[in-house]
């Protein structure tokens, strides 16, 4: 970055600062305790040299807060996957309930945008179905941020609400399910060979807001890759060529995943427990009726207040997760260390 050429060219000079900044936010937090922790050392010895209660009560609670700062940075440590530092493509898809799941999804994207917002990520949308008569069919958007794909990848499965419909006139208790797909971005061309004439390309005109430039002309695109049946589709540049690009883009990350797949039962089981987006395959229940309760059902991670859940507060489970898969992660290298 000190090269007096570096930005010349600000697309290849992009993915070079955003790596950097990744690398901050791992290395400065680590440097900053290890500044804190030596200072209170000196602290301690002063304290008891002199016998300063007053200054040990202090002490005492510089400690907690740095003991809550070395749990963040372990958490961070968790995130150590290849692709866990990029941005990456969140959608969220309607599943088993009609409009009650086109709402239940336009309620998860409500929640994550919230979260985005809170955490200091950006995101654009990409593309977006709507309901037949509320809320959202599917929508996909791009995340931007440090850590964004390591830490919305614990997000990924099918998620569970249970609630008095407000679409029903009698009032009964209904059950609507959504699914949350997370893929990486990658700032360069992975190797991933895309035959063209395994593709269907599809022009069409994007949904929106009536009188806006997208709904004037087909500039939205959908691309099939034919062999593995992905889908994917773009409609949020005016262009038909950018949203091309970005189409491709992402259809290479997800057949990248594919490959991932076969190679990796970890990623696998971790991207493939989403299953069908029904009763039987949720990673979260969300109850609102006849109590209130949000549940991980991986790592039984439980919250009682709803309302700051469906506002973005999910960190807890994001970290819960984390955890519980580094432990995993630790019992099957004992077991296989036992075994031979």
């Amino acid at each position: 970055m000190s090269s007096p050429t570096f930005w010349d060219d600000s697309d290849a000079a992009q993915p070079v600062v955003r790596r950097l900044s990744a690398l901050k936010q791992m290395i400065e937090p680590v440097e900053q305790a290890y500044t804190e922790a030596c200072e209170l050392e000196e602290l301690c010895e002063m304290a008891a040299d002199e016998s300063d209660s007053q200054m040990l009560g202090q002490i005492e609670r510089d400690l907690a807060e740095l003991e809550r700062k070395g749990d963040k940075i372990e958490l961070q440590g968790l995130l150590s996957g290849k692709t866990d530092s990029n941005n990456c493509f969140f959608s969220i898809h309607a599943g088993a309930g009609g409009t009650e799941s086109c709402d239940w999804a336009s309620m998860l994207l409500r929640m994550y945008t919230r979260f985005f917002e809170n955490e200091g990520y950006k995101y654009e949308e990409l593309d977006i179905t709507p309901g037949e008569e509320a809320g959202i069919r599917s929508i996909t958007l791009r995340v931007i941020g440090p850590f964004a794909f390591g830490r919305l990848s614990c997000e990924t499965g099918v998620h569970r609400l249970v609630r008095i419909s407000p679409f029903d006139s009698q009032g009964r208790r209904h059950t609507s399910f959504c699914a949350i797909d997370v893929i990486p971005e990658f700032d360069e061309d992975i190797d991933i060979d895309i035959n063209d004439d395994d593709l269907r390309i599809d022009f069409y005109r994007a949904s929106g807001a009536g009188g806006q430039h997208v709904n004037k002309t087909s500039s939205a695109v959908r691309i099939t890759h034919n062999p593995t049946g992905i889908v994917v589709q773009c409609q949020n540049e005016r262009s038909q060529h950018k949203n091309r690009a970005q189409a491709m883009k992402m259809l290479q990350a997800r057949l990248y995943m594919l490959e991932e797949q076969k190679r990796n039962k970890e990623i696998q089981q971790l991207y493939g427990d989403k299953g069908e987006i029904a009763w039987g395959s949720q990673i979260r229940s969300y109850v609102l009726q006849p109590y209130q309760m949000v549940k991980d059902h991986r790592t039984d991670y439980q919250t009682g207040n709803v309302d700051a859940v469906l506002d973005g507060d999910i960190g807890g489970f994001i970290e819960s997760f984390l955890r519980h898969k580094a432990k995993q992660k630790n019992t099957q290298k004992g077991q296989k260390v036992s075994g031979k």
